[in-house]
């Protein structure tokens, strides 16, 4: 498979592509900390954002300056056709691996 992405990678893609167009550092960080019941922080989030963006998967934009972040602008993310691509991908070998040891990983007793 090309363009391997780890467990984090897929979350943040994923978390971007589901914000939309409110996909920024904070609210990446808070929902994925809400959806998964753990903490991240804040530099491990940016250390994968530029990981991500070096990998074409994601790109930023630069909003207006805000006054309650004393004029400065948030960055902006939005996955790209390559992270579309990766994350599809990541998908169908989960989806695969799934169906393969359906029978091993059933709870039924």
């Amino acid at each position: 498979m090309k363009g391997y992405i780890g467990e984090f990678e897929e979350l943040v893609l994923l978390t971007v592509a589901s914000l939309s167009e409110s996909a920024y550092g904070n609210s990446i960080k808070e929902q994925i900390e809400a959806r998964t019941d753990r903490s991240i922080s804040l530099g491990a989030l940016h250390a994968t954002i530029t990981r991500l963006e070096e990998k074409n998967y994601l790109k930023s934009r630069l909003g207006e300056p805000t006054q309650e972040r004393g004029g400065r602008r948030k960055r902006f993310f939005e996955v790209t056709h390559q992270g579309k691509v990766a994350l599809h991908h990541i998908k169908e070998l989960r989806e695969d691996l799934w169906k393969l040891s359906k029978a091993t990983l059933s709870l039924a007793k």
